[in-house]
């Protein structure tokens, strides 16, 4: 991610990155210390899991969780019903119905999660956005204050809802599946709307009264 961002443009590190994989093992890993799970998901979950102490297993485990990926197989999804129907816990990185591609788009963790969720009766907790829980410890692994953080997403249900939520100063970005005339089915509003990522400097000019609020 941090490669994907410095072509873009932006500078950054891995240590500049937090993901919602991050977030779901620090979660597990404060909830249970050194507890077992059944993935569903690619490195970046996995990695995450073993640097919070947990164990990859196929029998027993104490949570399945599902993350993103395409290296999966429909035996997998039958194995984690059956995990979640004997007692485990089911957790989701995030609830992303899909996810696009070059070629379109292909089913997000969400609609995995779903199957699972409808077979089993039991409702997943996810800590992707737009969990407080992984907002607010993005936030700190940036060491930013919430007057310093800016949300910037292309997603009303989550981008800007999760940094609303969170008192965050957000910009909506019209790149995505977002469209102007969307804006009036919520009850709440971005702070800023724009185009693309490339409109996006740090010289952007909030509403006055919003910022005096954030210093208040």
């Amino acid at each position: 991610m941090a490669t994907k961002l410095c072509r873009m443009g932006i500078e950054a590190t891995e240590d500049d990155v937090f993901t919602c994989a991050m977030a779901t093992a620090r979660f597990v890993g404060r909830q249970k210390p050194g507890g077992t799970a059944y993935v569903i998901g690619e490195g970046g979950l996995l990695n995450a899991l073993h640097r919070n102490g947990y164990s990859i297993v196929e029998d027993s485990p104490d949570y399945v969780i599902i993350g993103e990926g395409r290296a999966f197989t429909f035996e997998m999804i039958e194995k984690a019903v059956r995990l979640v129907d004997r007692g485990a816990k089911l957790i989701a990185t995030n609830m992303d119905p899909n996810c696009p591609t070059d070629n379109g788009i292909r089913p997000g963790c969400g609609a995995i999660v779903a199957m699972i969720e409808r077979a089993t009766g039991k409702q997943a907790f996810s800590l992707g956005k737009p969990s407080p829980l992984m907002m607010r410890e993005a936030r700190k692994q940036l060491n930013l204050s919430t007057a310093q953080t800016v949300m910037v997403g292309d997603t009303m249900e989550t981008d800007i809802l999760g940094g609303v939520q969170l008192g965050f100063r957000t910009v909506l970005v019209l790149s995505g599946g977002t469209k102007l005339e969307d804006l009036a089915n919520f009850g709440y509003q971005p702070d800023l709307v724009i185009n693309d990522i490339g409109e996006l400097t740090l010289e952007m000019e909030f509403p006055r009264e919003m910022l005096e609020d954030k210093v208040a």
